[in-house]
């Protein structure tokens, strides 16, 4: 056998214990995922809906998101106006109070 067919058998074989390596690894997690989803009360049949309802909060959460946005804007609105009303007021009133003195 020459050197290089012995280095080709040695690679061979480390991708091999590697290709099992991590199916093995793989199917560890993939049962530790499943027993922590069971521990939540999650089974095997509810994925689909368990997917609906995070979506759901999801969708939840932005329009929350949204509305405290929106929220902001209008009470930055309310207070940008009532300055400037305030101001203007004060400019009527030197005004009238110069003009008719």
């Amino acid at each position: 056998m020459s050197e290089d067919e012995i280095k080709t058998i040695i690679r061979e074989t480390l991708a091999e214990e590697r290709r099992l390596a991590n199916d093995t690894e793989d199917a560890m997690v993939l049962k530790a995922v499943s027993a922590i989803l069971t521990s939540f009360g999650i089974e095997e049949d509810d994925r689909k809906e368990f997917k609906a309802d995070l979506m759901h909060l999801r969708r939840w959460r932005k329009s929350v998101e949204q509305a405290q946005t929106a929220t902001f804007k209008a009470v930055v609105s309310a207070i940008a106006a009532g300055l400037i009303g305030a101001v203007w007021l004060g400019f009527k009133t030197v005004l009238a109070v110069k003009g008719g003195g």
